[in-house]
């Protein structure tokens, strides 16, 4: 598996060094590199990141901040000259704390350390057989029978899902919206955020790039979702 990875440092040559350890490591896949969190928030409003590392001393917003005030949180390596910032580091999560300089020897060992968490989480993501009509997922050390047609919509809420249905209740499991986004028939769901997958069969109303389900209901349509989605809606719009 390759995870992808985002760096964030306000120091160019830190950035460079975590750049090249990053593209370096077989594991883990370079897709972006930013020199304030402003940069990176403008980033993750519009794509989808594994893994985040992150300089905590940093202006205008340091790495503690950012991380903390992410909605969607990827998983979060901290790099800093300081150690004090450790025990707050861990506080919000992080899988590693690393301190400058950094050796690819350390880079490694925090990387492999990500990789672990992230096969034990694959390996937790059990959707069983999904055939047209419905599937299974494994909730609270049960399995749930789930037709396709009483799903509503699916959310991310980190490394789980929540998939709400029509009766307004909703089933937990612990698996990546990813993953559930590959087992499902894609003529009836679509992403349309990089938290939201919707089944086609139940969009109603449309209103300004949100699809609403009822009155507190609103699903956004994401940037990168909103020409896939114009085509399903074109298919059968009338003038």
């Amino acid at each position: 598996m390759k995870i992808k990875c985002l760096a964030i440092d306000d120091e160019p040559l830190a950035l460079k060094q975590i750049a090249a350890y990053i593209d370096k490591t077989p594991f883990l896949e370079p897709i972006a590199f930013c020199q304030s969190a402003f940069e990176a928030i403008e980033y993750l409003t519009k794509n989808e990141i594994d893994l985040m590392f992150v300089d905590i001393n940093m202006p205008d917003i340091n790495g503690l901040d950012f991380v903390k005030s992410l909605e969607k949180k990827p998983q979060v390596i901290f790099t800093t000259a300081y150690s004090e910032y450790a025990i707050e580091g861990f506080q919000v999560d992080a899988l590693d704390y690393i301190l400058k300089p950094i050796s690819y020897a350390v880079f490694l060992k925090a990387a492999n350390k990500a990789k672990a968490w992230f096969e034990l989480n694959q390996k937790q993501a059990e959707v069983v057989q999904t055939t047209q009509d419905f599937l299974f997922v494994k909730s609270e050390y049960k399995l749930i029978r789930i037709l396709l047609s009483e799903i509503k919509y699916i959310e991310s809420a980190n490394e789980y899902i929540q998939i709400h249905l029509i009766n307004n209740e909703s089933v937990t499991t612990l698996i990546r919206l990813k993953v559930m986004e590959e087992q499902l028939p894609k003529d009836k769901f679509m992403r349309v955020h990089r938290s939201f997958i919707v089944n086609l069969d139940r969009v109603k109303v449309i209103e300004r790039n949100r699809i609403i389900f009822d009155k507190n209901v609103y699903i956004p349509i994401g940037e990168q979702y909103k020409e896939q989605f114009q085509a399903f809606i074109d298919k059968t719009f009338l003038m």
